[in-house]
C-alpha cells in the first residue's frame, strides 16, 4: 500500500530494526478457489485462528517497531472477521498505518467499507488477474468477481481511500498485462503491484514465465512506470531494481552499503515480515519458515533477532550468483522463490537472467530444470 506522508520514508528506515511492511493473515477463510493462491484457502475459518484479544494484542506488540508501522490485514479473506472493522479502529488508535486486503467477493459492500474508512483504514488493494471478467473470473475460481471488485474499487475510490491493484505474473496471465495496465488508468488507481509467481501453495499448479519472458516484462513496465498516473512496483521479483537502473545507465555502485538497501525497497525478512492467521511468523507468506509464534514471543524480537531473519538480511551471505552480483545491495533476490524451487532460502533466484560479469558457476535456472527432471522421474 502506499503509505501516508507523515511515514518514515525508506532513506530513514533501518530495516534490522523494523520492516517497512508487516502483513497479518488474520483469517484463511475465502469463499474464492483462486488458482494461484499461496494459503490452499478454503471456506473455513481456522480453530487455532488468532482471536480478538490475540490480535489486539499482536498489534500492542506491532506497535513497538516504531510510529505509524504499516500494517496489512490480509488472508483468505479478512471480510470473513466479524471483528475486523474493531481491529483496524485498535490498530489506529495504537499509531499503526492500518491497510487492507480483501478478496473480490460480495461481502465488500459500501457499508463496510465506510465502517472500514471510519475506523481508520488508511488505504486498501484488490486483486485483478485479468482485464475483463471472463479472464480474471477463470482465474479467481469465481463468476461476478471482477464485477464485485470493479464496484468494490469505485467505492473505496468515493470513500476517499487510495486503492492499489495486485496483478498476479504467470504464464496464464502475461499477455494480458498491457490491457490491465490500461484498465487501472481508468479506474484512477495510486499503484499496481505486480506479483511473479511463486511455486507455493496452489500456486504450484500453475506455470511461471521464463526468466527471459520475465526480464522482458519488468523493462515494460519501468518504461510503463514513465508514463502512467499509478504508480508500478513488483512482488517476489525485486530484480526489477536491477533492469531499473541498467536501463538508466546507473549501474550498482550507487546502491553499495546498508543505506542503499534501505532506499530500494524490500525482501523477505529484509523489511518485510509475515504473521499467519495461527501467529507464526514468517519472513514472508511465500517463505513459509516459522521463526516462532508471537503468542510465545514478540513479532518485533523475532523480527530483529531470530537467525533467520539476521541471514537473510544480510546480502552477503548469498550462495550462486546472487552472492557475487554487484546488484546484491539493490535486489537480493527472491527469497521466497530460491526456498520454494531449491529449499535454501539462501539461494540464487531462478527468475533473474542476469549473470554478473566473471561468473562462471552453476547458474540456477539449471539448478531448476535438473531438479524438475528429478521429480518427474
Amino acid at each position: 500500500m502506499t503509505p501516508p506522508p507523515s511515514r518514515p520514508s525508506d532513506a530513514s528506515l533501518d530495516s534490522s530494526e523494523r520492516p517497512r511492511l508487516l502483513i497479518w493473515e488474520v483469517t484463511q477463510a475465502c469463499h474464492l478457489a483462486c488458482t494461484h493462491c499461496r494459503a490452499n484457502a478454503n471456506p473455513y475459518r481456522h480453530d487455532d485462528e488468532l482471536t480478538t484479544v490475540a490480535g489486539k494484542q499482536l498489534l500492542e506488540q506491532t506497535r513497538d517497531f516504531g510510529e505509524n508501522q504499516l500494517v496489512v490485514l490480509s488472508g483468505g479473506d479478512p471480510l470473513v472477521r466479524e471483528d475486523i472493522v474493531e481491529l483496524v479502529d485498535h490498530g489506529t488508535d495504537r499509531g499503526l498505518t492500518m491497510s487492507l486486503t480483501p478478496s473480490g467477493t460480495q461481502s465488500i459492500t459500501l457499508e463496510r467499507l465506510a465502517a472500514l474508512e471510519s475506523a481508520g483504514l488508511s488505504g486498501i488493494a484488490f486483486s485483478l488477474d485479468g482485464a475483463t471478467a471472463e479472464r480474471h473470473d477463470a482465474f479467481r475460481g469465481e463468476p461476478g468477481s471482477f464485477e464485485a471488485t470493479i464496484r468494490a474499487i469505485e467505492d473505496a475510490k468515493s470513500l476517499g481511500l487510495p486503492v492499489q491493484i495486485n496483478t498476479t505474473v504467470c504464464a496464464e496471465t502475461v499477455g494480458d498485462l498491457p490491457a490491465i495496465s490500461r484498465l487501472l488508468e481508468d479506474l484512477g488507481v495510486v499503484m499496481w503491484s505486480v506479483f511473479f509467481l511463486v511455486p507455493v501453495g496452489r500456486g504450484q499448479l500453475l506455470d511461471s514465465v521464463d526468466p527471459e519472458t520475465a526480464e522482458a516484462v519488468m523493462q515494460w513496465l519501468d518504461a510503463l512506470d514513465q508514463s502512467t498516473p499509478y504508480a508500478v512496483k513488483t512482488t517476489e521479483a525485486p530484480h526489477f531494481r536491477r533492469v531499473r537502473r541498467q536501463r538508466r545507465g546507473e549501474g550498482a555502485a550507487s546502491a553499495d552499503g546498508p543505506r542503499g538497501r534501505h532506499q530500494t525497497g524490500t525482501i523477505a525478512g529484509d523489511g518485510f515480515v509475515f504473521v499467519s492467521h495461527t501467529g507464526d511468523v514468517y519472513p514472508s507468506g511465500f517463505l513459509p519458515r516459522s521463526a516462532g509464534n508471537v503468542r510465545d514471543r514478540s513479532v518485533v524480537d523475532i523480527y530483529r533477532n531470530h537467525p533467520l531473519f539476521e541471514a537473510l538480511r544480510d546480502r552477503e551471505d548469498r550462495t550462486g550468483k546472487c552472492g557475487v552480483c554487484p546488484f546484491r545491495q539493490v535486489c537480493g533476490g527472491s527469497r521466497s522463490r530460491a526456498n520454494a524451487v531449491f529449499g535454501d532460502p539462501l539461494a540464487s533466484d531462478p527468475l533473474c537472467p542476469y549473470v554478473p560479469p566473471g561468473y562462471d558457476g552453476p547458474l540456477p535456472w539449471d539448478r531448476s530444470a535438473s531438479a524438475e527432471a528429478a521429480v518427474d522421474e
